[in-house]
């Protein structure tokens, strides 16, 4: 099987150029035995025929009536004898015979076969039948000994002798001719018929292999074309699986971070405002708003005490919903989006953090711009809480749709590995990046800590 899998690898082309030309040579061999085969017999029966016809106008007029068909008489043969043993005749013929029906030779120039009888053979019947026969071979007839004892193919003649009244054959004439330049006439037409049929086998083979190597070619280039096409559409499907796969991860991560952020604010609800609203609800069960015996200014303090733990609490909830909404940033550019954040957070913290903007102003998805803000906000206040704010920084570069946000600091840094994959901050960040098709990245040390956003341009223009 190992012979098919190597044939099988091969081209079309590569293919048909083995088996056609196997065929082909097998049909030029046999075209060629068929036509020169015809073309032999064609040019033996034609100079079969020339001879027969010339003999005949020669010899038939020296022929008694055949009907008694008993031997020739001693003046036809001695007659026969003269004429076929000189001039140009007697240098062609080799040998002569008269032949009668049941196979008796009635003359023959060996005078040892006359009267003789043998087996009547195809060419003799055919000849008795009214046909001329006509063959170039070597003698093989059992009357033949002398012109086999020769060596050499000879032109062998059955010419019918004919009554001119009825057209029967009556006797026929047999005689052998050395045939001088027939060999070489058959070989010129040997030579001739086998450089046409392969002339023409060749030319009809070339021309259905050019048009089967440029189908072949074609086919080839259609393949490869499609199997590139095939490639990049697995490609395209495994690269489909893979953010199918990394959209339900962060389908997942999204809702239990919204739970997260859910329990974030509730306890920050819970441990903040509620905290001081309670207390201001006890404070005005006190004796002392309610006793007409207790000082105005002892009433006046303890009002002054709850009005100062109900404005801490409209002041915490404001700050939670502060960090809650976001500014209108749909149609801001990143440089406006950049300064807000980072003005807001100057104003919250207190700190200053060093801003560099580059862009080209590009057209982004609003869910890139939230994207961009969450991500400067959530990083600044990280590098405020755990790395004490020292030397903060923003850098953003947009070009060619491409986004690149890096937020930095000069605290001590930290060991990413230790970070709880319950963490709302980087945890949120890298979930909210991935989900938009970004690269999030971190780099951290003693010599501070850099956050990373980038997102190519194929995957933020809109």
């Amino acid at each position: 099987m190992n012979w098919l899998i190597r044939w099988n690898a091969r081209s079309l082309a590569s293919q048909f150029f083995i088996m056609g030309g196997l065929v082909s040579l097998g049909a030029m061999f046999v075209i060629g035995l068929i036509v020169t085969h015809l073309i032999e017999d064609a040019v033996i029966h034609n100079s079969g025929a020339a001879t027969a016809l010339y003999v005949d106008s020669v010899v038939a007029p020296l022929l008694p009536d055949m009907q008694t068909e008993s031997l020739l008489d001693e003046g036809s043969a001695q007659a026969l004898d003269e004429t076929l043993g000189q001039g140009a005749l007697g240098r062609r013929l080799v040998s002569f015979k008269l032949w009668r029906r049941d196979g008796t030779i009635l003359y023959s120039n060996d005078k040892e076969l006359v009267g003789k009888t043998f087996p009547v053979d195809g060419k003799l019947a055919q000849a008795f039948a009214g046909s001329l026969v006509a063959r170039y071979e070597v003698a093989s007839d059992p009357e033949s000994a002398e012109e086999r004892s020769l060596g050499r193919a000879l032109m062998e003649i059955y010419n019918p002798v004919l009554q001119p009244w009825s057209g029967e054959a009556v006797a026929v004439l047999e005689f052998y001719e050395t045939a001088e330049g027939l060999e070489d006439s058959l070989a010129r037409a040997r030579l001739w018929s086998w450089l046409a049929v392969a002339g023409l086998t060749a030319i009809f083979f070339l021309a259905l292999s050019i048009l089967v190597f440029r189908g072949s070619h074609t086919i080839e280039v259609q393949r490869e074309a499609l199997k590139a096409r095939v490639d990049e559409l697995s490609a395209l499907l495994a690269e489909n699986r893979g953010l199918q796969r990394r959209l339900q991860l962060s389908s997942q991560r999204a809702a239990a971070l919204n739970e997260t952020y859910l329990r974030s604010i509730g306890a920050d609800l819970h441990d903040g405002p509620a905290q001081h609203i309670a207390y201001a609800s006890l404070r005005l069960d006190s004796n002392l708003l309610v006793d007409a015996t207790i000082q105005p200014e002892t009433r006046e303090k303890e009002l002054a005490w709850i009005r100062s733990s109900l404005a801490e609490a409209m002041k915490e909830i404001r700050d939670i919903c502060k960090g809650l909404v976001l500014p209108q940033i749909e149609r801001a550019s990143i440089t406006e989006i950049v300064k807000r954040v980072v003005e807001a957070h100057q104003e919250k913290t207190g700190t200053t953090v060093d801003t560099t903007i580059d862009e080209d102003d590009p057209e982004l998805a609003p869910a890139l711009k939230i994207c961009i803000y969450r991500f400067i906000q959530e990083a600044l206040n990280n590098a405020y809480r755990h790395g004490g704010g020292v030397e903060q920084a923003v850098s953003a570069t947009s070009r060619g749709g491409g986004v690149r946000v890096e937020v930095s600091d000069r605290g001590e840094g930290f060991d990413p590995t230790q970070v709880r994959s319950a963490s709302l901050g980087l945890v949120g960040l890298k979930e909210r990046i991935d989900s938009l098709g970004g690269e999030f990245d971190i780099r951290t040390g003693e010599g501070g800590t850099t956050v990373i956003m980038t997102f190519a341009p194929m995957e933020v223009e809109e």
